[in-house]
């Protein structure tokens, strides 16, 4: 019984990853390219998603050279 479920647990486990038993992407070349492009787009988005949320997108207000700030 015990050998009967570690069986069954590792045909689970091997048939459940992508890409294995069904590809990722189409098979066709044109097709393929377009997806791929579709995903590398999305993931550039999500870093601009990512810099908009903590305000790294706004401009810097710092000055350009260093002010020494005291009397000289």
């Amino acid at each position: 019984m015990r050998k009967w479920l570690l069986v069954m647990a590792t045909v689970c486990t091997l048939t459940s990853t992508t890409g294995c038993l069904l590809p990722g992407y189409s098979a066709d070349p044109a097709r393929r390219s377009q997806q791929l492009i579709f995903t590398s787009e999305n993931l550039r988005s999500m870093l601009d998603e990512w810099e908009r949320i903590w305000f790294l997108d706004q401009p810097s207000h710092l000055t350009p050279i260093s002010v020494h700030g005291g009397i000289i």
